[in-house]
């Protein structure tokens, strides 16, 4: 193999703006080089923002049940069962932390929190509970609109901040001094969001416990796909952390390989070069 090495043995890739294209789709290009990664005898995991059941109509489109790092790597979740596997929760009393510097530095966002439960089809359980001052970022129908205080009153899998006029740079930059290693935060999307975790919580965690519950070692052959600040852990650690030409620019500087864009089967191109 070229400068990329040995082919690895564990894929992972991010899902917007990076596998597939602007209706969602995954090409057939990408299709039949994600087929090769399986039939080498490799694992290819989805690592994403996407909470647990916004992946499902993603890993429909493959031909195998994929593992899934969800919420940004707060979540493991097995796409064959519909089960979490495992989840990092914010408690109440950290939600309301974070709350409190929201309203301190950011007056006036808006506020929902991601919840999981076990079994990712219980309707039991109210999987995104947005306040009145939410201002969805996307098409959100399992929506249950309620007070700030309903909002933070129950653990979550990572708080989301919507302050629309603002990029989700200026938030981030606003806020993080202020954070003091209270929780992490990230942002999939420039478009006034950025999504708040338990500390440590990354994509690049997310992998790794993926790769445990695989039954992988830790030093095996890794390479990572992505596009946006909330793949930038895991384009450092992975063996080959590949960004997207349409990245962001903390993407780009955290990769060591840039492919062609998500529009143009960026991430078939390199595979195709390994399987």
């Amino acid at each position: 193999m070229d400068v990329l090495g040995p082919a690895p043995l564990l894929v992972a890739s991010d899902v917007d703006g990076t596998l597939v294209d602007d209706d969602e789709r995954i090409s057939l290009r990408t299709h039949v080089a994600l087929n090769a990664v399986q039939a080498s005898g490799g694992h290819f995991v989805l690592a994403t923002g996407r909470p647990p059941r916004a992946v499902d109509p993603i890993a429909a489109q493959l031909d195998f049940a994929p593992l899934a790092v969800c919420a940004n790597g707060a979540v493991l979740y097995d796409t064959a069962t519909s089960q979490v596997v495992s989840a990092s929760l914010m408690s109440p009393e950290l939600l309301d932390t974070v709350a409190e510097l929201i309203r301190r530095y950011l007056p006036g966002a808006g506020f929902a929190a991601e919840r999981v439960a076990r079994g990712e089809h219980d309707s039991a359980t109210p999987r995104f509970a947005a306040s009145t001052g939410y201002q969805h970022a996307w098409l959100e129908p399992d929506t249950v609109a309620a007070a700030d205080a309903e909002v933070l009153a129950h653990p979550a899998v990572k708080l989301l901040v919507r302050q629309p006029g603002m990029t989700s740079d200026e938030m981030s930059a606003r806020i993080v001094p202020h954070l003091d290693g209270v929780a992490d935060v990230t942002y999939a999307t420039n478009n006034g969001l950025i999504e708040f975790h338990v500390p440590g919580v990354t994509k690049a965690t997310g992998i790794r416990a993926a790769m445990e519950h695989l039954g992988l070692a830790a030093d095996v052959r890794t390479a990572a796909f992505g596009d946006m600040p909330n793949d930038s852990e895991m384009l450092r650690w992975a063996g080959v952390g590949v960004a997207m030409a349409n990245a962001h620019p903390v993407a780009l500087d955290a990769a060591n390989l840039v492919t062609a864009t998500n529009l143009d089967d960026g991430v078939a191109r390199v595979l195709e070069r390994w399987f």
